[in-house]
């Protein structure tokens, strides 16, 4: 069936994804899902967290926000109310984990690399968009290091990217927006990279439990979007130096 914006139930909302878009940041990217906007930068500093200064690899990590006015009405900033959200820490602990998955830790050295994805405008899909667009800031990120000489070798060893999907009124749609996903009855969150594994599936049950058959489907169906942002991290890629010259 057609969705509100026109899209059949296997269709991608509108994707732009825009690199180099801050003066100052290392990598950075502006991810446009749809509705949902995405502002990712990363920053690089010459020093590991304390737990890993003994060591022989770098650390990759992420942090989320939402700005006070990116939904309908506006919230409270978190350093405003002098402590983080569940629902924020979770999602920043998900886009390091996705991140490096696909980085090799010891080809990066000594070092840290920060990936902030600060949402400018919400409409569902924020934490996917943050991954996806992440993982273009960590390339632009990359590509400094590599242009300084400071890496030897490239340290991304694959593309990283997610998307949403979920069973509404019994059809199983792909890139779901707030509206679809506010009354799905199964919502699910794919990360996987280009090599096709598999770094998470966020599954959950609104009510009615789902059968292993659904969520099969939802599996192949969000494999056949992961493909697509792919596509879109390759384009928006285009022409970055991954090795020295």
């Amino acid at each position: 069936m057609l969705r509100k914006d026109g899209r059949d139930n296997e269709s991608l909302r509108d994707v732009v994804i825009k690199r180099g878009v801050s003066k100052y940041a290392e990598g950075s990217c502006l991810i446009q899902m749809g509705d949902t906007h995405v502002l990712c930068t990363a920053s690089l500093e010459e020093r590991v967290p304390r737990w890993l200064k003994d060591g022989d690899q770098g650390w990759v990590t992420g942090e989320y926000a939402m700005l006070p006015r990116s939904t309908s009405d506006r919230s409270v900033r978190e350093s405003v109310q002098g402590r983080r959200q569940g629902r924020g820490m979770e999602i920043e602990r998900l886009i390091g984990r996705s991140l490096r998955a696909v980085t090799n830790l010891k080809a990066l050295g000594q070092r840290t690399i920060t990936v902030d994805c600060d949402v400018l405008q919400a409409d569902g899909g924020t934490r996917c968009a943050s991954v996806t667009g992440g993982y273009v800031a960590l390339a632009e990120a990359l590509s400094f290091l590599v242009r300084k000489r400071r890496v030897k070798v490239w340290p991304l060893q694959a593309q990283v990217a997610a998307i949403s999907l979920g069973l509404v009124a019994g059809e199983m749609m792909l890139d779901l927006s707030y509206e679809e996903d506010s009354r799905a009855a199964v919502d699910t969150n794919l990360i996987m990279t280009s090599h096709g594994g598999v770094v998470e599936v966020q599954a959950t049950a609104e009510g009615d439990p789902f059968s292993v058959s659904q969520l099969g489907q939802m599996m192949t169906l969000g494999q056949k979007g992961m493909m697509q942002l792919l596509a879109f991290q390759t384009q928006a890629l285009e022409g970055l130096q991954t090795s020295p010259s």
